[in-house]
């Protein structure tokens, strides 16, 4: 069917109601009405037809494919977008053609048509970049990746070219010009000045691989102390150990302090370090007695033995005094407990061997002697590093009577009383 077959069946009524006896004007207007809604019901009569016939043609063609890109495609509306082009360009077509007598309807669709085929693309391409970021995701590669920054970013990139070409359309003004580019990216500057950083950030965090999807973090600023789950063009969004969710702005991430524990997730153990406190009045040499009954101690018979061997051997060759106790050399209940220490913690197959390993003591404080013990265990996971480490100091915490040691603690009101009644 050619234009002049088209044009000439677009005023068929306009001329049976000329002919009828109507004013010229009336019946155009009354023709461009008519003609208006039987496109408008044929646009959508099309648009329903297309839309079905593509996109069940396009789910029938991604279902014998082995790639999931076109599965992401059909899940993020793209056939059903381009089933919206077929009627827009009849439409385009047949504008000028009906609507010849009436140039104003006609530059008017043609605007609108023009206005909606510049959605209609950001929306086709929104569907692309969705589909990217999905199939992206899948591979091992771009997981822990913050794909849904340069989403977001793309996307603002997209709306603002087709909102400044609407407003062409609309307006007839050239938005190419210096003056406008300027003005624009003025504006642009102070209404996303929190994207522009959150974008910036976000390439940092990538590249220098501050932080990944999954990666534990501690950021005490913002109460954020559990899993990264999202990480997008604003904020990271962070699901704490009691299952809340805390949201970061993203340029924080490179502004302020955070602790991310992915390396001791990635190493071969977790490390512990924590300090028993020793009442410094309870300290003593060891007498011969003392030592005998120490002997007893599986774990530090060995040592006892030859150190006291040591202990000896100098004393004789210096003519100590043993008469008493301080004279010459001697082994004390806290060195001998921190020995004892040490080889628990060698025995213990919970602790890892290969990694740094030390009992030492602190300086003195107000609360006595601190015993700190420090080492890795092989076991990551944070239940069971807790149940290691307090396996660990339930043990020690209990053998130090075995060394006539205390633990200090600072007195209670229960402790008064018995004061006072003594």
């Amino acid at each position: 069917m050619n234009r002049e077959t088209i044009q000439n069946y677009s005023c068929v009524f306009q001329d049976y109601l000329v002919s009828e006896g109507m004013v010229v004007e009336w019946a155009i207007f009354l023709n461009v009405l008519v003609n208006c809604v039987i496109i408008f019901t044929a646009v959508v009569i099309l648009d329903v037809v297309f839309r079905r016939f593509i996109v069940e043609a396009f789910k029938a063609f991604s279902d014998k494919t082995k790639t999931t890109f076109d599965d992401y495609l059909v899940k993020s509306n793209f056939p059903r977008f381009i089933a919206h082009t077929l009627p827009l360009g009849i439409v385009w077509y047949l504008i000028p053609i009906i609507f010849i007598e009436s140039p104003f309807i006609t530059n008017l669709l043609q605007v609108a048509a023009q206005v909606y085929l510049v959605i209609l693309c950001v929306l086709i391409f929104r569907s692309i970049l969705r589909t990217t970021r999905n199939f992206l995701e899948e591979k091992e590669r771009y997981r822990d990746k913050p794909m849904e920054s340069y989403v977001q970013v793309m996307m603002i990139f997209a709306w603002g070219v087709g909102i400044f070409w609407i407003i062409q359309l609309l307006t007839g003004y050239s938005v190419i010009s210096l003056t406008t580019l300027g003005a624009a990216s003025a504006v642009i500057l102070l209404i996303f000045k929190d994207t522009i950083l959150g974008f910036v950030a976000s390439i940092q965090v990538s590249v220098n691989d501050i932080v990944r999807i999954g990666d534990w973090i501690t950021f005490s600023k913002f109460g954020a102390d559990g899993y990264v789950t999202e990480i997008n063009l604003a904020t990271v969004r962070v699901q704490n150990f009691d299952n809340t969710y805390t949201t970061i702005p993203t340029y924080s991430l490179i502004a302020d302090s955070f602790q991310n524990w992915r390396g001791m997730q990635e190493s071969k153990g977790r490390r512990i370090k924590r300090s028993i406190f020793i009442k410094q009045t309870s300290i003593k040499f060891l007498s011969s007695e003392d030592i005998e009954k120490l002997k007893k101690i599986q774990l530090i018979k060995p040592y006892l033995e030859h150190r006291q061997r040591d202990v000896d051997k100098h004393n004789r060759m210096n003519e100590a005094d043993k008469k008493l106790l301080i004279n010459g050399r001697n082994q004390t209940n806290l060195g001998v407990f921190r020995h004892y220490a040490d080889a628990f913690l060698n025995e213990n197959s919970a602790i890892n061997k290969d990694l740094f390993m030390m009992v030492r003591h602190l300086s003195p404080t107000d609360k006595g002697i601190p015993i700190e013990i420090f080492c890795f265990s092989r076991d990551k996971k944070w239940e069971n590093y807790e149940h290691i480490q307090a396996d660990i100091f339930d043990h020690l915490l209990a053998a130090i009577p075995y060394f006539d040691l205390e633990i200090f603690e600072l007195p209670t009101g229960k402790d008064f009383s018995s004061l006072h009644h003594d």
